[in-house]
């Protein structure tokens, strides 16, 4: 049978809690746990079977990994091949934060997220309860809590409806400041990749890395539209890189469309 701890109520419910969670993890069975964005289901990184059984709780596949959530960043550079040109840089500046990086895995680790091709996504989140729980366990594979499909559970009587018993033990520390999910950045190429955009926007991420490869094909609704007209320029030249060495004459971009009066509402889960 699950168990629930109010981890706001007591001094006393948080550390039985977060004893409860950490042995419940170290022994391959699953967590929900706060963040600064949404709840999480965790396992215990290194175990293959616990990873496989966030996976079936959520209704994923492996095509699907789960990111990692880390104590500190010495805990996420172990699990790398390397920070990179800006990976330190981004950390010293948006971690702990809903800041994800994706980073190539260190070829050394004796673990099995799924099809991950090579790499790891990582983030150290900005709650207390989150950072007491994983510098007790070490890294964590850490999914939103739900079901896949269904939209990011909140609170935590929201991830227990749709999670039930699947989970062991389940950390109550109110709902959720913010529900916007984390900002994702691929660091695995020469220039830093938007995969998500998030609760960290990316005029924040240009102060530390002035070039964000944004997505060309349709930019998502919630960028703003300073990061629209950038993705259309990267799409323009994109375009005429190809046309000249194609021997074409380039064609004009198109004008871009007149900025809507209200935000799209983009009711998609962030699962």
């Amino acid at each position: 049978m699950s168990a629930r701890y109010d981890c706001a109520d007591t001094q006393q419910q948080r550390e039985e809690g977060l004893a409860a969670a950490a042995t419940a993890a170290q022994e391959g069975e699953l967590v929900v746990l706060p963040t600064d964005t949404v709840y999480g289901i965790g396992a215990d990184a290194f175990n293959p079977q616990a990873v496989t059984a966030l996976l079936a709780a959520k209704g994923r596949g492996r095509n699907m990994p789960p990111p990692v959530l880390v104590g500190s960043v010495s805990a996420a550079a172990a699990l790398t091949e390397s920070l990179g040109a800006f990976g330190q840089d981004l950390i010293d500046e948006f971690w702990p934060g809903p800041l994800t990086l994706v980073f190539r895995s260190s070829p050394t680790l004796m673990w099995d997220l799924g099809d991950t091709l090579g790499t790891v996504a990582v983030r150290m989140p900005l709650h207390p309860v989150a950072l007491d729980l994983l510098r007790r366990t070490g890294p964590m594979a850490v999914s939103s809590a739900n079901r896949h499909g269904m939209a990011a559970a909140t609170t935590v009587d929201e991830a227990q409806d749709q999670l039930g018993e699947a989970v062991q033990v389940y950390l109550d520390s109110g709902p959720c400041a913010d529900s916007v999910p984390s900002t994702i950045l691929d660091l695995t190429g020469t220039v830093p990749k938007l995969l998500r955009a998030g609760a960290l926007s990316i005029d924040d991420l240009r102060k530390v890395v002035p070039v964000i490869d944004l997505p060309t094909a349709s930019p998502a609704p919630e960028l703003s539209p300073a990061d629209r007209r950038a993705a259309a320029a990267i799409a323009a030249a994109n375009a005429a890189a190809a046309a000249k060495q194609a021997g074409q004459a380039p064609q004009a971009p198109q004008a871009e469309p007149p900025e809507p009066a209200e935000p799209a509402d983009d009711s998609s889960p962030s699962d």
